[in-house]
């Protein structure tokens, strides 16, 4: 039996679809984030009024960052997902990068902007 080199166009628009989904989510938490970062969802004084208490500002500077971190991974994963649909473009999305073997679709399903197999994220890490 002949071993496969790449996915079939069926198979692609599969993963098109899982990915599209997976966008659609990741742009609108993305949104959420700078929403929040940004104060557009409040109407309140919280950022012209003098607050009198180190502590909760602290605390609030601390939830600020951590927003900004999470911001700036969901927009790595955002990114990681389109380049993923220009694989799909170019038929070339599935083929691990350092063996050029298909990843299986189960790690695709799951990590759909995966461009290395277990095997080959293992073997790097050694």
């Amino acid at each position: 039996m002949v071993e496969k080199t790449r996915y079939s166009d069926e198979e692609l628009e599969e993963f098109r679809q899982i990915i599209n989904e997976k966008l659609a989510l990741a742009k609108r938490d993305y949104d959420q984030m700078m929403n929040v970062l940004m104060n557009k969802d409040s109407n309140d004084v919280d950022d012209t009024s003098p607050t009198y208490k180190a502590l909760e500002e602290g605390s609030a500077t601390q939830s600020k960052e951590e927003l900004i971190q999470m911001a700036s991974r969901q927009q790595k994963f955002i990114q990681g997902l389109k380049a993923a649909l220009v694989r799909i473009e170019n038929k070339t999305y599935g083929i691990d990068r350092i063996t050029g073997k298909l990843i299986p679709k189960e790690r695709l399903r799951a990590v759909p902007h995966a461009t290395l197999s277990v095997e080959s994220k293992m073997a790097g890490k050694k």
